[in-house]
């Protein structure tokens, strides 16, 4: 019964995964009572990334109502249908929130416990989080900066272009200069057409430095960006 459980502690924590290839930005791990309860039982898995704690609180990935929502917690760097995530379900009750009715996809069958939070410590907790960004390295705070100037711009707009993503770019260790790029920003965009047209999409490939402020750095990227017609600027994508 739920109402026999502890009432424990959310604490949220950002982290660059190892393989970021998957996902450049940094996830959003729950840890509870200190302890990093996914990594027990999905220790491949990724928590939601911190790209999906932008917005309205209710969109946030832990958010809870008295529905109960079934939600994605972990998973690969490929897809869930391949490696298997993990699920809980959530939902509030009263005063507190409550996650349980666990799966494990994976070929891990272990999974947690339920759990029960105060409701007052887990969503000040989940706001705390969306607004954190104190583990940002460099190359984040400019890609975050620079995804925020060009979406006030209203730019791409103007080009019947679409803004997709902006992401950070970071050095990959170990590998030689001449198989990887510098650390950087990635810029993603399409052209919005017509029903049954071709979609072209385009990516600006930027660079950072160390010579430079971070709020100089993006003034140079956006300026560059902003500059002219970003679909003569950029590089069409093959896919």
């Amino acid at each position: 019964m739920t109402d026999q459980l502890a009432i424990s502690i959310l604490t949220l924590q950002h982290r660059i995964p190892d393989d970021w290839a998957a996902d450049p930005w940094a996830e959003v791990r729950p840890l509870i009572d200190g302890v990093d309860v996914l990594k027990e039982v999905h220790p491949e898995g990724l928590a939601p990334s911190c790209r999906y704690w932008k917005g309205p609180a209710e969109s946030w990935p832990l958010a809870v109502t008295e529905e109960p929502r079934r939600v994605m917690i972990a998973e690969p760097t490929c897809t869930a249908g391949c490696c298997g995530a993990l699920y809980v379900t959530m939902r509030r009750e009263g005063d507190r929130v409550i996650w349980d009715a666990w799966e494990n996809t994976s070929n891990i069958t272990a999974v947690p416990t339920g759990f029960r939070f105060d409701s007052l410590q887990y969503e000040t907790e989940l706001a705390r989080a969306a607004a954190d960004i104190s583990w940002e390295e460099p190359v984040d705070t400019v890609a975050r900066l620079l995804e925020q100037t060009l979406a006030d711009s209203g730019w791409f707009e103007r080009w019947d272009c679409v803004l997709t993503s902006v992401s950070p770019r970071r050095e990959e260790p170990d590998i030689p200069a001449e198989l990887t790029s510098p650390e950087g920003v990635d810029v993603e965009f399409h052209q919005v057409r017509g029903p049954g047209e071709r979609t072209d999409s385009y990516e600006y490939e930027l660079f950072v430095t160390r010579d430079q402020s971070l709020d100089e750095q993006v003034r140079r990227l956006a300026d560059h960006i902003l500059a002219d017609d970003p679909r003569r600027t950029a590089e069409i994508r093959d896919y």
